[in-house]
Parts: structure tokens; C-alpha cells; sequence
């Protein structure tokens, strides 16, 4: 395969389930059942700013690619029907890197069911540029706007592990298929729990949803802004847990019980926080240090960072 928009399509074309069907300038999406919303997501992501090509294997960089707009999806309670893909391609990576980054892609599509719809490739004189546009169908669509005063706020996973496994990149440490190390599996190949926003759109005890990519700081703010709510949050949420980002877990409202909500969908859950009547600001945090407004913690895209 050589470094051709060409060699890519058609490997494209021969790898990726619904890759025999791009033909056309357009692409088709499957009809949503009756009573279903259609919905749509998009993420970009630059070498340089979220991830660096030389700390990234790139099979699990097309995972990823991939799995980070899948939550999106899943945290709004819709199942993917397909996606787009773009690619910008700077001459620093090969045939080899890029076959790579379309193996973990294609893993990702054949483990999610959905087919490749279409997308564009493009070369550049630096750098990577890898987007990606997901659609799905949700008969409940969980938007941000709907926590209610006196709801407690959950998270399905852990939190903070990217972060960790950010700094471990960050102090030298490299990925070892061999040795696998947790924090940087996390980093580097996020596995949200696919399905659970389904699962959550179908009790309606849960209010809103929201995935935790930009960290809880920011996340947690979004959901009290677009509420009308302030959150008290978690007075043992460590600083990391705060500011950490990457973790693509569901960050759900619910005024039901956590016992109940933890029985009903088979899994532990861990509570962050509590929704009050809004306040005189979105996030309220008591660190030990009194009950006090919280900044602002998390990643910033617009920032020279590299995540």
C-alpha cells in the first residue's frame, strides 16, 4: 500500500464492515425504528493537542477515535447506526502507521455492529487531523438540561486513571502490549461501558446524562449550567478525580435510590455529587477547607496541551 488517497479507500473499501457499499458522493443511513430521534455527534482530534505520535500506537489511536464518539452517542441513550471519517494526513506518518490506525477503527466498528457511511482523506504538509461523525437513534433522547434539585449525580467508572496514565506518558513511561498497564490503557484505549446510556434512557428515575471527557469539573459544570442547578459535589473526590479527563464514564442525574438504580442495572455505581436550587455558583466543592466555589479544573482544548 502506498501513501495514496486511492490505497486508503479501497483498503477502506475491503476492511471495514459497509466498506463494500462506498461508491456514491453521499451515504445512506438505515432507517430509525418508529418513535426514534435521529442523533448526531462529531469529535476531532490533532497530533499535537490530544494525542502525540510518538507516545500513541495507532491501532489503538483508531480504537479510540472511534469509541469517543460511541459515548457521545451512549450517553445521550442512543444506539450508533454508522459513521463518517475524515482523515488529514501529514507526510511524518507511513503505509504502515496508517494501516494501523485503520485495523483499530475497523476492530472498533466490528465490536460496536455499524458500518463505515463515508468520509473524506486528505494529505497535509504536518501533522494528523482524525474526525470522526456518528449517528444514532434514541426513542428517549437524555439531554443535559433536565437535572433536577435534590437529584444526586453518579459516575459508572472509575475516575482520574487517564489522567494518571497521561503523566506517566509524560514522564517516559511507553505502552507495552506485553505488560499492559491499566492507567494507560486507559489513556490510550478507552473502553466506555457501550449500551449503559440505553439502559439509563429506559428508567425514568434518570433525569440527564453526561460523558466525562473534558474531566468532572467541567462536565459536572456543563449539566448545573444547562440546568438551572448548583451541584454540591463529593467531599472525597480527590484532586485528580476533579480534574481528570478521558475517563468516558456516564455521569447520570437520578432521584432514585443508589441501591435500587445499582440493582436494577447490574453494575456499582459511585455518587459525586448532589443538584441544590442554583446558587451563587454551578459547582460547590468542600475540600476541608469550608463549602466554597469551584474553578474550572479541567482540560482545555484551545490550550497548548497535549492530552
Amino acid at each position: 500500500m502506498t501513501f495514496d488517497e486511492g490505497a486508503i479507500i479501497h483498503h477502506i473499501r475491503a476492511r471495514f464492515p459497509g466498506g463494500a457499499d462506498l461508491h456514491d458522493d453521499c451515504g445512506l443511513l438505515p432507517e430509525p425504528l418508529v418513535g426514534e430521534r435521529l442523533l448526531v455527534t462529531t469529535d476531532v482530534m490533532e497530533s499535537g493537542q490530544h494525542f502525540r505520535l510518538d507516545w500513541h500506537p495507532p491501532r489503538l489511536l483508531g480504537r479510540k477515535l472511534l469509541a469517543v464518539n460511541l459515548s457521545d452517542l451512549d450517553a445521550s441513550g442512543a444506539r450508533p447506526l454508522g459513521f463518517t471519517l475524515t482523515l488529514a494526513l501529514g507526510r511524518e506518518v507511513g503505509a504502515d502507521w496508517i494501516l494501523e490506525l485503520l485495523e483499530g477503527l475497523a476492530e472498533g466498528a466490528e465490536a460496536a455492529g455499524i458500518p463505515v457511511l463515508g468520509g473524506d482523506t486528505v494529505g497535509r504538509a504536518e501533522g494528523v487531523g482524525l474526525g470522526v461523525t456518528a449517528y444514532g437513534t434514541a426513542a428517549r433522547w437524555l439531554r443535559r438540561d433536565h437535572v433536577r434539585s435534590g437529584d444526586r449525580l453518579y459516575v459508572d467508572q472509575p475516575l482520574g486513571a487517564s489522567l494518571r496514565g497521561l503523566r506517566k506518558l509524560q514522564a517516559g513511561q511507553r505502552w507495552d502490549p506485553a505488560q499492559p498497564d491499566p492507567d494507560l490503557a486507559a489513556h490510550l484505549d478507552p473502553r466506555p461501558h457501550l449500551g449503559l446510556g440505553r439502559r439509563l434512557a429506559d428508567l425514568r428515575e434518570v433525569h440527564a446524562c453526561i460523558d466525562l471527557s473534558d474531566g468532572l469539573s467541567r462536565d459536572l459544570r456543563m449539566l448545573a449550567e444547562a440546568s438551572g442547578v448548583s451541584v454540591r459535589l463529593a467531599s472525597d473526590l480527590a484532586e485528580d478525580e476533579l480534574r481528570g479527563g478521558e475517563d468516558y464514564a456516564r455521569c447520570f442525574a437520578s432521584d432514585a435510590a443508589q441501591a435500587d438504580l445499582e440493582a436494577r442495572l447490574g453494575l456499582g455505581l459511585r455518587c459525586v455529587g448532589q443538584a441544590l436550587e442554583r446558587g451563587s455558583a454551578p459547582l460547590l466543592y468542600d475540600g476541608g477547607q469550608g463549602l466554597r466555589p469551584l474553578p474550572d479544573l479541567s482540560f482545555d482544548h484551545f490550550a497548548p496541551e497535549v492530552r
